[in-house]
C-alpha cells in the first residue's frame, strides 16, 4: 500500500507505461505493420509538464516501433522499450540525472508496473488499470489510458503545485509567439 501524503513540489520526473496508459493497450497487427492510437490530449500534456519544469520518460516492456515513432514526435527522452523490471531501470534513470525514486510519478495500469508504483513518490493508475494496481495507486484518473489519462494526471500534478495559470501562460506564450512550434502530431 502506498502511502496518502504525497510532495507534488518536490516531484521531477513523471514516468509513463504505455500500452494501456499512453494506448487503449490494443494493438493492430497487419502484414508487417502494428498499430496502436495515442490521443493528441496526452501530447499536450508532454509539453505542460515540460512547462512545469518535470522530465517525461517511458517504460514499456514491449519493443515497438510505432511507440517509438511516436516519442520520436513527441521529443522523449528517455524511452525504454523492452523493460521488463521497470524498478530496476527506473532507478537506474534516476541516479543518472541525480534523482531519487521519491522525485518520480510514475503512470501504470498492469501487475508489472506495481514493483515501481510502491517506491515512487506519486503512483498513478488509469481508469482501466487492473484493481491491483488501482489499489497501489495515489491517484486513479477518471480517463483510461489511451484517452487522455496521462494528460489527467499532468493537469493534476500541475493544479497541486499550484503551477496551472502560469504553466498555460508559458504554454500559450511558446505556442503563439512561434507558429508551429509545437505540433500535435
Amino acid at each position: 500500500m502506498t502511502p496518502a501524503k504525497v510532495d507534488y513540489k518536490n516531484l521531477r520526473l513523471f514516468l509513463t507505461d504505455v500500452d494501456g496508459c499512453l494506448t487503449d493497450g490494443k494493438v493492430y497487427v497487419g502484414k508487417g505493420m502494428e498499430l496502436m492510437g495515442f490521443d493528441i490530449q496526452d501530447g499536450i500534456g508532454h509539453r505542460l509538464a515540460e512547462y512545469a519544469g518535470l522530465s517525461v520518460g517511458w517504460l514499456s516492456g514491449r519493443h515497438s516501433e510505432a511507440t517509438a515513432e511516436r516519442a520520436g514526435k513527441l521529443r522523449v527522452v528517455p524511452v525504454y522499450l523492452g523493460v521488463l523490471d521497470k524498478l530496476k531501470k527506473a532507478q537506474a534513470h534516476c541516479r543518472e540525472q541525480g534523482l531519487s525514486l521519491s522525485q518520480t510519478a510514475y503512470l501504470g495500469d498492469d501487475l508489472i508496473d506495481l514493483p515501481l508504483m510502491a517506491q515512487v513518490g506519486w503512483a498513478v493508475a488509469p481508469a482501466n488499470a487492473r484493481p491491483e494496481v488501482k489499489k497501489a495507486a495515489h491517484y486513479v484518473t477518471k480517463a483510461s489510458g489511451g484517452a487522455g489519462a496521462f494528460r489527467e494526471a499532468v493537469e493534476k500534478l500541475i493544479r497541486s503545485r499550484g503551477q496551472w495559470r502560469q504553466v498555460v501562460g508559458k504554454f500559450h506564450a511558446k505556442n503563439s509567439a512561434a507558429p508551429g512550434a509545437f505540433r500535435l502530431d
